[in-house]
């Protein structure tokens, strides 16, 4: 699957490149975070998928009734534009629009980013569907999806010059898990992805068997 190879070429040229200190310090983080979370905490298929109203890229408030009015949806949470495996999955999704959308599916995705960071996002990737702000991540903690990161990744941010609290409103260090969940029209998730290793993300491919599915 092509997203899939892409982020594997992706995170070895990462481990080949980046400053030992900094790889280092991100293996760590991750590596303990992936011990000691357990996937069942999220939310799982059958669960009712949390009320939201969340602000779009534009300002506008988007509640997950509207989406629901339409169809299904696949939501996608990603961490932020900093994050090159984040924006390689967006663009995947993006390049799979139209085959969700014979399907009826509405694609959105979600990350803590303030508005004008989501706008940003959308514009950078020529975006056709919702980018929705889950600012303090209030969505993911109901999820179950939530990443406290470690003091150490401040340091982190700090070389690759990501301003936490210009892109997000507070320095809590705080991200989703990157996950994806497909919400049929009643707002019962029928399947689900999430893996406390932020190079894994699921395929659009298996998206939409998941969908053909439905």
């Amino acid at each position: 699957m092509a997203l899939t190879k892409e982020l594997s070429t992706t995170y070895n040229q990462f481990l080949e490149t980046a400053p030992k200190e900094v790889s280092s310090i991100i293996t760590d983080a991750v590596g303990n975070f992936k011990n000691i979370y357990d996937p069942a905490r999220a939310i799982q298929p059958g669960g009712a998928f949390p009320q939201f109203q969340l602000s779009g890229a534009t300002g506008n408030k988007v509640s997950l009734n509207d989406l629901l009015a339409k169809g299904p949806i696949l939501v996608s949470f990603y961490r932020g534009e900093w994050c090159p495996f984040c924006n390689l999955e967006l663009r995947a999704l993006q390049a799979h629009l139209d085959d969700f959308g014979k399907r009826g599916v509405t694609l959105v995705a979600i990350s803590p980013e303030l508005p004008d960071q989501s706008l940003s996002t959308s514009e950078k990737l020529s975006l056709k569907f919702p980018v929705l702000s889950d600012v303090n991540n209030e969505l993911a903690k109901q999820l179950g999806i939530l990443f406290a990161q470690p003091e150490p990744m401040r340091t982190v941010f700090g070389k690759f010059g990501v301003d936490w609290n210009k892109r997000y409103g507070n320095d809590q260090l705080e991200a989703p898990v990157p996950a994806t969940f497909l919400v049929d029209k009643t707002g019962t998730v029928r399947n689900s992805f999430v893996n406390p290793e932020y190079q894994h993300r699921l395929d659009p491919e298996t998206a939409l068997q998941w969908v053909d599915q439905l």
